[in-house]
């Protein structure tokens, strides 16, 4: 079984892991109606997606 000949510092620990922290998300705003919503995602306001309406608003 493989077994760590040395105890990992906690500078190098903290070097492994400084790409494991949560990133903020990305919004765009809508061409078609100004509201927020993530890129490549349909719009949860408009229903519109790519300059056409996919989904008809409620």
């Amino acid at each position: 079984m493989a077994v760590p000949k040395r105890k990992t510092s906690p500078s190098k620990r903290g070097m492994r892991r400084s790409h494991d922290s949560l990133k903020p998300q990305a919004y765009q705003e809508c061409p078609n109606c100004g509201e927020l919503k993530r890129p490549h995602i349909l719009c949860d306001a408009c229903g519109h997606y790519n300059g056409r309406e996919v989904i008809s608003p409620e």
